[in-house]
């Protein structure tokens, strides 16, 4: 029986979801942006329908969507809601990749009185990383043993031979995420005690982190990891740390930015003229003149460095991007989007080069007679030139997957589904490995 799936959102992810899924003869595709061209764009390749559609305009969502029987949203998350609203009314089914929300939360009992299932948390992180925490999870704890640590770091970066910029990365897509996650603060538990980092500490807190040595890696917590203890039944455990990965050197220069101020979002004349950056700079940092020893007098006053090498590396970069020059800056209002149409502009993946994706769990885990042992699950996955990026593909294709169990009853609510029990996993991992071959490593160190 042929099944109507619409996909909300025209992302770099949603790429190989409407490509895979339409190229599965009972599943027709509908493509919906709010701007026509973009849908187009997207549905091109695999012949897919495509529609202008505003998710905020509720009679419009709902004709749609009751001529669907499942909606994939990739548009951002704060429109989620909007979405799941109108699959309650049409009692339609719903596949996201982001977090449940509390917005959400609230409407669970809305859901499950309208007999959906609303799948969640089905991307990269979160998603695949869920997959493989619970699987170890439930292996030891089925065979008796505890989970005394766990350690999550995931990181999406450049290629090692393309990370060749000061920031050793690169955006395949808007460089304002990005940014404004290093202005979390973070929240785990350590050796039994919670730990908080204050998000204008979250870069002096990375420290090196081993995956193999072919990588110079360093890692930051997450925002708050402690709810993973619940979530993923561990209550015996001291240590729960889930953070981010990024290339060294990385941390030393966005903390030099947040100290300039660099990544506030506050209004200013500064920002709303195409102004030489080094004039910008001057009057923003309140410098003696605009003239590249001013503006590095003040710098320095303004941050702390590591070391004289390091200092010399990260105000190279910031005359690499142009900085203490007469390059005009991009006008956006505020320093935070100023700075990123400049990243933008130089930061970009050029044709030929590749994305990479890296995954670790590290397992602590005590064993009845008192044994222990560390166990790592790990992903190494790179972009393929003539192909998807790792995380498209990384989160694309789990999307993929989840939405074609949903279809088939496989995964089933109703109410608010998310990846955190083998019923669910198992069938998801056993297709991403066998058909797409995505899968983590799993391996005992001792």
């Amino acid at each position: 029986m042929t099944k109507n799936v619409l996909l909300l959102g025209s992302g770099f992810v949603a790429q190989p979801v409407v490509d895979t899924l339409s190229a599965d003869p009972n599943i027709n595709v509908t493509v919906a942006c709010r701007t026509l061209a973009n849908a187009e764009a997207l549905a091109k390749d695999s012949d897919s329908k495509a529609i202008s559609l505003d998710v905020t305009n509720d009679q419009e969502l709902d004709s749609v969507l009751s001529q669907n029987d499942l909606v994939i949203s990739l548009i951002p998350y704060i429109f989620h809601p909007n979405v799941v609203k109108s699959a309650i009314r049409t009692k339609k089914d719903v596949v996201t990749s982001s977090y449940i929300s509390p917005a959400l939360r609230e409407l669970e009992s809305q859901i499950k009185d309208a007999g959906i299932t609303v799948m969640n948390e089905i991307g990269l992180d979160p998603g695949i990383d869920h997959l493989y925490a619970v699987k170890t999870i439930d292996e030891v704890h089925k065979a008796g043993g505890k989970i005394k640590s766990f350690l999550s770091y995931c990181g999406g970066l450049p290629a090692p031979e393309d990370s060749d910029n000061p920031l050793g990365y690169k955006f395949s897509w808007s460089s304002r995420g990005v940014l404004l996650a290093l202005r979390n603060s973070a929240k785990y538990w350590k050796d039994g005690k919670i730990e908080t980092v204050a998000s204008e500490d979250l870069m002096a807190s990375a420290k090196p982190y081993f995956i193999y040595p072919g990588y110079a890696f360093v890692c930051y917590p997450n925002r708050d990891s402690t709810v993973f203890k619940d979530l993923y039944h561990i209550p015996e455990a001291d240590t729960v740390i889930r953070g981010t990965l990024r290339y060294q050197g990385f941390p030393q220069f966005v903390k030099a930015l947040v100290d300039m101020g660099m990544l506030k979002e506050e209004t200013s004349d500064i920002w709303t003229q195409p102004t030489p950056w080094n004039d910008a700079l001057y009057k923003y940092l309140g410098a003696k003149s605009n003239s590249k020893e001013d503006l590095i007098q003040k710098i320095d006053s303004l941050t702390k460095w590591e070391s004289k090498d390091d200092r010399e590396r990260i105000l190279n970069g910031f005359a690499w991007l142009g900085l203490f020059t007469n390059t005009p800056i991009t006008p956006r209002g505020n320093p935070l989007d100023s700075l990123c149409a400049r990243l933008e502009q130089l930061m970009q993946y050029e044709d030929g080069e590749r994305d990479l994706v890296v995954l670790q769990h590290k397992f602590g885990i005590e064993w009845a007679d008192g044994k222990t042992e560390t166990r790592t699950s790990t992903l190494v996955d790179y972009g393929k030139v003539d192909g998807y990026s790792s995380m498209a593909a990384t989160v694309g294709l789990p999307v993929s997957v989840a939405t074609k169990l949903v279809l088939n009853g496989t995964i089933k609510g109703p109410g608010l589904v998310a990846p955190y029990s083998p019923e669910i996993n198992d069938p998801i991992m056993k297709e991403l490995k066998d058909k797409y071959g995505i899968y983590l490593v799993e391996k005992t160190l001792g």
